[in-house]
C-alpha cells in the first residue's frame, strides 16, 4: 500500500482549480443503465471510485471511452445482470445499481456492497422505496436478488430520512416507472440536482429536484445526452481549510459557493477572511481562529464530509470546540490518529469535544476513510516534522492527485510506493 511522507509547518500560496465532484458523477455514470442510447460526460474527476464504477458497468456489458476528465458510455448491450463482489465491496455507491436495472430490464443481482467503514449505512430504505414501485427483493448468499413482474408503477414514497444515496436510487427507478412518483422528505444535496438535470437532458420528466419533495412522471424510453459533472464543493471545502489551517493566501476555484454555505458560515463565526465570489473564494491571512460548536446535518446543513476536516482546524484555533456527528453513528475514527498527532480531543456517543491551541507533531499515522485521511493530510500540514500517512488508498477514492495539487501549493509531500 501506497505512502503519503508529509514535512509540516510550510505556507501554501497560489490558486487551486476544484475537480468534478466524486458524489455527482457516480450516481450520474449509473444512469446511463437506463437507456440504450450514448451519454457524454463532461468534468468527470479523475478518482479510484469513478475507476472502479466504469470496471464494474464495463462488467455488464457497457461500453465506456474515457480520455481524462470525459467520458463516453454506451450501455446499449448490456450482457449481464449480476454485479460480483470484488468491484461491488470497493464502493457503497454500486448498489445505485439496482433501480435501474430494475427499471429498464426487470431484474438485478448486486453482491451487498462495501465503501468507507463509517457506520452500517443500511440498504433497507433503498429496498423499501424499490418495493413500493413494485419490485420484489431477497437476500441469497451475500447477494441482493431484486425482480419486477412487468414495469415498475409509480407511488408515493415517503423517507424516514432524507437518504442522498435511497433519493438518487428511487429517481432513477421512478425515471422509466408507469405513471408518477413523488418523493417525500428527499434529499436535497446538490449532487440530486446534478443527477436530475442529466436525467431531464435525457428525457426523464422531473420536477422539485433540489427540495423536498421530488415529482418524477414516468416515460417509455430515454435519449442521447451530454451532461457536464458539477465541481466537487467537499473538496473545495478542503483547499479551503488547508489555507486557513496554515494561516495562508489561497484562491480556491472553478465551484459554485452557494454549495458551501454552511461551511463559509461556520469558519466567518470562526474569524475566517474570506473573499467570496459566485465562482470562487479566496482565503486571506488573519488572526488565529476562534473556536465553535456545530452539528452535521443533511444539506443544506453543515456536510459529515466536511467534519473531520474542520475538527483539525479546530485543534489548532482558540478555545474548546464541539462537533455533533448526526449523519453517522461511527465517523469518529479519525480522532485516535489525530491524537497521536497532538491533537486533544475526546469523544462521548456522538460528540467530539476539541481543545483548541494544539500544536500538531509529526508522527506515523493510518487513513480509516476517505474524509477522515484527508484530515490527517491537513495536520501533518501544519505540524512539526514529518509525517507518514498509510493506507492512502482511501485518498485516492475522492482527491485527483493529491500530493500533486499541494505540492504545487507548496506542501512538501511526497508518494512513497511499497
Amino acid at each position: 500500500m501506497d505512502k503519503l511522507i508529509i514535512k509540516g509547518s510550510s505556507q501554501i500560496s497560489g490558486s487551486v482549480n476544484v475537480h468534478g465532484s466524486k458524489n455527482a458523477a457516480l450516481p450520474i455514470i449509473v444512469s446511463s443503465l437506463l437507456s440504450d442510447k450514448s451519454l457524454k460526460l463532461l468534468n468527470v474527476p479523475n478518482v479510484v471510485d469513478v475507476s472502479n464504477l466504469i470496471t464494474l458497468l464495463k462488467n455488464y456489458g457497457v461500453k465506456i471511452l474515457r480520455n481524462k476528465n470525459i467520458v463516453n458510455i454506451n450501455p446499449k448491450k448490456i450482457k449481464n445482470l449480476s454485479a460480483d463482489y470484488d468491484v461491488v465491496r470497493k464502493m457503497r455507491a454500486s448498489i445505485l445499481i439496482l433501480g435501474p436495472l430494475l427499471s429498464r430490464f426487470g431484474e438485478a443481482k448486486i453482491s451487498l456492497p462495501g465503501g468507507c467503514a463509517i457506520g452500517t449505512r443500511p440498504i433497507d430504505i433503498h429496498l423499501t422505496g424499490l418495493s413500493k414501485l413494485g419490485a420484489n427483493f431477497e437476500i441469497q448468499n451475500g447477494f441482493v436478488v431484486g425482480n419486477v413482474k412487468s414495469r415498475l408503477i409509480g407511488n408515493k414514497i415517503n423517507l424516514p430520512f432524507p437518504s442522498v444515496g435511497a433519493t438518487e436510487n428511487i429517481l432513477m427507478a421512478s425515471v422509466l416507472a408507469k405513471g408518477e412518483t413523488k418523493i417525500s422528505n428527499a434529499a436535497r444535496e446538490p449532487e440530486i440536482e446534478d443527477l436530475s438535470n442529466c436525467l431531464i437532458k435525457m428525457g426523464a420528466k422531473i420536477k422539485g429536484h433540489g427540495s423536498k419533495t421530488i415529482y418524477v412522471q414516468g416515460v417509455t424510453n430515454l435519449k442521447k445526452a451530454q451532461h457536464k459533472i458539477i465541481s466537487d464543493r467537499i473538496v473545495a471545502g478542503t483547499y479551503i481549510i488547508a489555507a486557513l489551517i496554515l494561516n495562508s493566501n489561497l484562491e480556491i476555484k472553478n465551484f459554485n459557493t452557494e454549495y458551501l454555505k454552511s461551511l463559509i458560515n461556520v469558519l466567518k463565526k470562526m474569524g475566517a477572511n474570506l473573499k467570496i465570489n459566485n465562482n470562487s473564494i479566496k482565503v486571506l491571512k488573519g488572526p488565529k481562529l476562534k473556536s465553535t460548536n456545530i452539528s452535521t446535518s443533511p444539506y443544506p446543513g453543515f456536510p459529515t464530509d466536511l467534519q473531520a476536516q474542520l475538527m483539525s482546524l479546530m485543534c489548532v484555533s482558540n478555545g474548546k470546540s464541539k462537533i455533533k456527528e448526526t449523519i453517522f453513528e461511527n465517523r469518529f475514527m479519525h480522532v485516535p490518529e489525530l491524537n497521536r498527532l497532538g491533537a486533544h480531543i475526546t469523544v462521548e456517543k456522538d460528540t467530539a469535544t476539541i481543545l483548541g491551541n494544539q500544536i500538531f507533531k509529526g508522527a506515523q499515522v493510518m487513513a480509516s476513510d476517505l474524509r477522515a485521511s484527508i484530515s490527517l493530510v491537513l495536520a501533518a500540514m501544519n505540524a512539526n516534522g514529518q509525517t507518514t500517512l498509510n493506507r492512502v488508498y482511501h485518498l485516492d477514492r475522492g482527491y485527483e492527485n493529491i500530493e500533486k495539487t499541494l505540492g504545487n501549493l507548496g506542501v512538501k509531500i511526497k508518494r512513497k510506493k511499497n
